[in-house]
């Protein structure tokens, strides 16, 4: 069985900011998706080549920043993915979206989608509630109060996780699956972003890589407490990875000087400029709340960004979750359709968008591999415009009853 996972977003559909994609198949990879006017959302591969068996589609930021006034747009792009073409041989689905924003205390603005193709036997999802397997039939849609759905775990981090306890848009929801006798975790998650590039760069780590370590650790706590037992699992979606901005800034500007400019009335800093000490004192890199804008963006393209990768501050999470060599930036790229290739001024370069897993889910993954390098971890359209975020993706094989093991332990086979 082979599996694949990815994330992005596109500049024609503003209602869909984030998205995040996880295929399964037997002998194959991932679905090419088009909707009704054929124009591709995510280009991942050729269909006839790949076959994917099970896909699940995870979306942040589902309807958009606008999202109000976008999320009557989301129930047409449902109905037209349901039915188009590409997906006519998945008979089987699930999709769960929070849509229901008048809730402050609950709304994440998460989707998920999961598919099912006609080939694909014995799979099964998780019943939190009955604490059994059930077994997949049919196409359903559930929508507004997901915390009633026992199918899933949903939940919006605590307020006071949240930066100046201001409510926004920060969860996960969870899906438990068995397909071929392998049992998994799927966690949809969305993680808090750097508010202000000028507070992100006076320490090391942020303050935000805090709230971040935090959160996720909120996440994983929840994954793997005692209430049920433990499987394997994938996160994937939106971290809101930064690097490190004040080694970034230190490395860049390491000859440079420094002009900090104040509001007059409050003595606040607004602005840092850092110039060449010579060169008729060239600008090398303006820094605002929302302004990152340095001279000269091919240090973070050159190499596909390896020459910034030791600015990420990810140790932490090795402790628990398990990541493949990756060497890509997916955001914040241009959302002109002619710039697919340019990065916007507004934050520094970074690794937004990540697929990560338990060890178990990795040593699963490896041992199903008798070469390693079949396992491709990569983004999509790196020369076109996606959006903000550039898709991720993570494809590898899984043997039929590569976890059987695991499987007996959670009796896939009792359903309701």
């Amino acid at each position: 069985m082979k599996l694949a996972l990815q994330r992005g977003s596109s500049c024609k559909f503003h209602f869909l900011k984030n998205v995040a994609i996880l295929a399964i198949t037997l002998d194959g990879l991932l679905l090419c998706i088009r909707i009704g006017d054929g124009f591709i959302i995510f280009a991942v591969t050729v269909v006839h080549t790949h076959k994917p068996h099970f896909m699940a589609l995870h979306c942040q930021e589902f309807g958009g920043k606008n999202y109000e006034a976008s999320m009557s747009h989301v129930d047409k792009f449902v109905k037209e993915l349901l039915s188009s073409d590409a997906m006519k041989d998945y008979n089987r689905a699930r999709v769960y979206l929070d849509e229901n924003f008048k809730s402050q205390e609950q709304f994440t603005a998460l989707g998920s989608f999961y598919f099912l193709h006609e080939s694909l036997k014995n799979i099964y999802q998780f019943d939190f509630k009955a604490k059994k397997y059930k077994k997949i039939t049919g196409k359903e849609i559930y929508s507004d109060t997901l915390e009633s759905t026992p199918m899933l775990e949903k939940e919006k981090f605590p307020q006071d996780y949240f930066p100046e306890c201001k409510w926004s848009r920060k969860g996960f929801i969870r899906t438990r699956w068995c397909i071929t006798d392998c049992a998994f975790d799927l966690v949809n998650i969305h993680l808090f972003h750097d508010a202000s590039n000028l507070v992100a760069w006076e320490t090391s780590p942020s303050v935000y890589s805090g709230i971040r370590h935090k959160a996720l650790g909120y996440v994983l706590d929840r994954i793997i407490d005692q209430r049920f037992e433990r499987v394997s699992y994938f996160v994937f979606g939106d971290f809101n990875f930064r690097l490190d901005a004040k080694s970034v800034v230190e490395t860049l500007c390491a000859k440079a000087t420094m002009q900090t400019i104040r509001a007059a009335d409050t003595n606040e800093v607004v602005k840092l400029i850092f110039r060449e000490s010579d060169n008729d004192r060239k600008v090398m890199l303006q820094l605002e709340k929302k302004l990152f804008d340095y001279f000269n963006q091919d240090v973070f393209r050159d190499n596909n960004g390896t020459a910034v990768t030791l600015w990420l501050l990810i140790v932490y999470l090795l402790l628990y979750l398990s990541l493949f060599p990756h060497a890509f930036l997916s955001y914040p790229y241009s959302e002109d359709c002619s710039q697919g290739m340019q990065y916007m001024n507004t934050r520094c370069p970074a690794w937004c968008d990540r697929i990560l897993m338990s060890h178990s889910a990795k040593e699963l993954i490896l041992k199903s591999e008798n070469d390693e390098k079949q396992v491709v971890y990569d983004h999509i359209g790196p020369n076109v415009c996606m959006g903000d975020h550039k898709p991720v993706f993570l494809s590898f094989r899984i043997a039929a009853g590569a976890g059987k093991p695991i499987a007996n332990v959670h009796k896939c086979c009792v359903v309701q």
